[in-house]
């Protein structure tokens, strides 16, 4: 489980409260336990008072050998079982034969109903027991008859009792703790299901969230589909506002050239320069408009592998005196996420931006990088040429920067490969090459292989 899950959280929040309810319960379940053994010995000691009472009305002397208890624990020094029949004044009369090098005390406090005192002592050998004694008089004497059980006994089975009942309640909260965790992922299935649906939207292979979900996250798989469309409808309109703009202004500004050209003077030199600037900037929003318009449709991905085996063997033929090193990559790479013609054109202009540049040769690599954000699908193409500075390599990222004029072109690829570059969410880093020029290191967003894909490959 991942740490900050919805079924981590569930699980160890379900598993505090059934720790504490299951401890509670063991404890619980002891007090009733240890509360019923002891009703059960004052019960069994108030009928031994009352056998030793009747014996002693019966007899009608103190002294009988009638008087006794079958009980064999009675017999037992030391056993926390005795009696003894006594008078007020404390002289005993009889007693059983465990009553061995003790005192009994005698209990105060006030009687109840039935003339019944009862205590909680212990005896000199350090057993506790519980103490009924009760007046019976035989005329014209008052006798006190004392009967103790032992609590030790009782403490002990009620200690035995815990300890099982802790290793019972232990099994059963390793079941319940289980239980609540197929039952957490059982429950989550659905969020699992409508989290695939949603990266399958990412990964392009679908353009809503589908599927059936539970009520309570139906209306999340729906908003999400609202904003799905809410958002294709604003580029849409975006781009439609944009390119409409420029086509509008596309007129005016050629009318604009055509009539400055035509005259002569400082005004006309004035307005043909601002016109040519006008012209070039409706270029670029126009250009702009048709990237937005390609990437953001979804569903789209290309083959990476093959694309760069396509541009190496093109720019072999452009560049004949460049020697193009590339190793194709294992069939597992991953795809990129997007247009195949807007990473034929970012990867043209690099890798045609590296053979000018180059003194012969150019090293070309493909492969698959673990970032914070996934897997990203990184190209690296390096040269032997003259390299860049850090500053320069900032300077040519600028659209129309160029630091060399006598290299044909228009300073305007680099620039366009890092607008494809912001828009699909990639990166691009300008560093120095091992060769000695220059490596250019192109990360882009990857797509899974479907299918249809594994088949193509």
């Amino acid at each position: 489980m991942q740490k900050g899950s919805i079924t981590a959280s569930l699980f160890w929040l379900s598993a505090g409260w059934l720790i504490l309810a299951l401890v509670a319960t063991g404890f619980l379940l002891s007090d009733l336990y240890s509360r019923a053994l002891d009703t059960s010995l004052t019960e069994t000691l108030d009928f031994h008072v009352e056998s030793l009472a009747g014996a002693l009305l019966e007899a009608g002397d103190p002294l009988s050998s009638d008087i006794a208890l079958t009980d064999p624990r009675f017999d037992r020094p030391r056993s926390g079982w005795y009696w003894a029949i006594r008078d007020q004044n404390g002289q005993l009369y009889n007693l059983s034969t465990s009553v061995v090098g003790i005192d009994l005390p005698v209990v105060m406090g006030p009687a109840d109903s039935m003339g019944r005192r009862t205590a909680v002592i212990d005896d000199v050998f350090g057993t506790r027991m519980r103490v009924v004694e009760r007046a019976v008089t035989v005329a014209p004497t008052t006798y006190q008859i004392v009967v103790t059980g032992s609590l030790s006994e009782i403490l002990k089975l009620v200690g035995e009792f815990r300890g099982q009942a802790f290793i019972v309640l232990g099994a059963v909260g390793v079941m319940l703790a289980i239980m609540s965790a197929i039952v957490a992922r059982i429950a989550l299935r659905p969020i699992a299901r409508l989290s695939a649906a949603i990266e399958s939207v990412r990964e392009g292979e679908s353009v809503t969230v589908a599927g059936t979900y539970p009520r309570e996250i139906a209306p999340l798989a729906e908003e999400v589909n609202e904003l799905l469309r809410s958002n294709a409808q604003i580029i849409e309109r975006a781009r439609n506002q944009v390119g409409n703009l420029a086509h509008g202004l596309k007129t005016p500004i050629a009318v604009l050239r055509n009539e400055a050209s035509s005259k002569k003077g400082a005004l006309a030199d004035v307005v043909l320069s601002e016109s040519e600037k006008m012209s070039a900037m409706v270029a670029t929003y126009l250009e702009r408009a048709r990237l937005a318009a390609r990437t953001s449709v979804v569903g789209k991905k290309a083959d990476a592998t093959m694309i760069m085996l396509r541009l190496t063997r093109v720019m072999r033929k452009i560049h004949p005196d460049v020697t193009i090193a590339f190793q194709r990559p294992d069939a597992s790479l991953p795809w990129f996420r997007g247009d195949e013609a807007d990473l034929e054109e970012m990867v043209g202009n690099l890798l045609d931006n590296a053979c000018k540049w180059s003194k012969g040769q150019v090293g070309v690599r493909l492969d698959a990088e673990r970032g914070p954000t996934g897997t990203m699908l990184l190209i690296r193409i390096d040269d032997n040429g003259p390299g860049l500075t850090d500053e320069d390599a900032q300077k040519v990222l600028r659209r129309g920067v160029r630091l060399d004029e006598k290299t044909p072109g228009s300073g305007l690829g680099l620039d366009i490969v890092k607008e494809l570059v912001d828009v699909y969410g990639g990166s691009l880093a300008l560093t120095r090459s091992a060769l000695g020029g220059l490596l250019v290191e192109l990360r882009l967003p990857t797509a899974r292989l479907g299918t249809m894909a594994r088949s193509q490959a």
